[in-house]
């Protein structure tokens, strides 16, 4: 009896010790980077609606380049953020700004920050030519300065490598971006 339970204990102790390995990725987060990831999904998709824009209503090819790298560059950005929630086993913002089973719609998207309003948005869409360029422009910029600040926020306080080394990348690539907008508004 004494040698049943004594392996079934050191069996336990060895399963556990197993195990440790394969969970601690899954765990390398922590609630900064759950934030980071479900916020910044909507923050990029609105990014790419907006950019989607670009298409037949500039003629400045300089403005169509710049929105296609954004949406280029944001996308498989939404595609890794989707995947760790997934992977940390957290809620997955739906298309229309809000979590599945939470109560979170577009007045929460809001509250980031550089969200454009429905209002601001229809705008955007209504207009062509240098109009449609200097709000794409302006708005994009106040946009990016909203998605560095989460960024910085991410960086401060995340855990996981992955979401802190994009954060990272969104800081250095929007920042540049901002600046070729900047000029952009100035020509």
């Amino acid at each position: 009896m004494k040698v049943a339970t004594l392996v079934a204990v050191a069996a336990a102790v060895l399963t556990a010790c197993s195990n440790s390995d394969d969970s601690s990725a899954a765990a390398d987060f922590n609630e900064a980077d759950v934030t980071f990831a479900q916020e910044m999904i909507p923050h990029h998709r609105q990014a790419t609606e907006m950019a989607g824009f670009a298409d037949g209503r500039t003629t400045n090819e300089k403005v169509l380049s710049l929105a296609k790298r954004i949406t280029a560059a944001q996308g498989p950005e939404i595609k890794s953020m989707t995947d760790w929630l997934k992977s940390w086993d957290k809620k997955v913002p739906s298309e229309s700004g809000g979590m599945e089973g939470m109560d979170h719609g577009s007045s929460s998207d809001m509250d980031m920050p550089g969200m454009m309003s429905d209002e601001d948005m229809k705008a955007l869409e209504s207009s062509s030519g240098a109009a449609f360029d200097e709000a794409f422009l302006t708005m994009m910029i106040a946009h990016h300065k909203g998605a560095i600040t989460m960024a910085e926020t991410e960086e401060t306080d995340g855990k996981s490598p992955e979401a802190v080394d994009l954060a990272k990348k969104i800081q250095k690539d929007q920042a540049s971006e901002i600046s070729e907008m900047q000029t952009l508004l100035r020509s």
